[in-house]
């Protein structure tokens, strides 16, 4: 397989303007074709490749996205790093609107999602106590205090299905369990990775408190256009964060995450 790229980036369209040499590819997956076009381009001498998580037109909602089909094409393409940012609500009041979370745990409450490649024959159970990768989440985290951002080192993000938003019930339920902010998208997507044994790092950028239940008070409850605005605010900051994270992450991994398959496999 012709290695095409090293790093992806699971973000909007636009956000790889500042690669050169930018070419879209198609790619065929065994899970159908992945969200959109992969653009694939370099950067600070890398190779990255962009797909616009919910597709150019945004035409997948959190629920419908290819997860399966978007993970294999980039293997497929020969990435073994996964940047991920993200839009999320808080659920806590010290957890304010602009502030960035480097995210070490997920809960999930979804339903019905294809979320792993092995169904069989072969049973694998991958490991998934520590679903990101500590060292992109290390350089993310450095990258942030580097950049003198707001932001936090650690989070617990709990995956709703939607694409509706949560009840004012279920947030508070969220809130008092000690979870830290609200998302659609990262499970499977953080577990997918785990089982291609690809590193996966998720910045995610606080656009909205989650139902009006936090920051001491009642605030409005979120709504899709308030969440959209905010990430565009946004936009540019997480645009340097991505840069100066590929400028600095290491050609040669050193965590675990390439052996995500070792000892995982029943009757192997």
């Amino acid at each position: 397989m012709e290695k095409k790229a090293e790093i992806g980036v699971f973000g909007g369209s636009g956000f790889y303007s500042f690669l050169d040499n930018v070419k879209e590819v198609k790619v065929e997956t065994p899970y159908g074709a992945p969200s959109d076009l992969i653009a694939i381009g370099e950067y600070a001498g890398r190779k990255v490749a962009f797909l616009p998580r919910h597709g150019k037109l945004h035409q997948y909602p959190p629920h419908k996205i290819p997860y399966r089909a978007n993970l294999w094409a980039m293997k497929s393409l020969g990435v073994t790093r996964i940047i991920a940012p993200t839009a999320v609500g808080s659920l806590q009041s010290n957890i304010k609107v602009g502030d960035f979370v480097v995210t070490d745990q997920f809960i999930d409450r979804t339903s019905g999602r294809e979320c792993t490649f092995y169904d069989g024959p072969i049973t694998t159970h991958v490991s998934l106590a520590y679903p990101y990768c500590p060292e992109l989440r290390s350089i993310a985290i450095d990258v942030l205090s580097e950049m003198k951002l707001p932001f936090h080192p650690k989070g617990t993000v709990v995956v709703i299905q939607g694409p509706r938003f949560s009840t004012k019930a279920e947030s508070e339920w969220f809130t008092k369990m000690g979870w830290d902010i609200i998302n659609m998208t990262q499970y499977p997507e953080a577990v997918l990775a785990r089982e291609l044994e690809m590193c996966y790092v998720n910045i995610a950028v606080v656009t909205d408190y989650d139902a009006g239940i936090v920051a001491g008070g009642e605030v409005e409850p979120v709504t899709q256009e308030m969440v959209a605005q905010k990430f565009v605010e946004n936009t540019e900051k997480l645009k340097h964060i991505i840069k100066r994270m590929i400028e600095i992450i290491p050609k040669e991994r050193h965590c675990k995450c390439g052996e995500a398959l070792k000892e995982a496999r029943v009757g192997e």
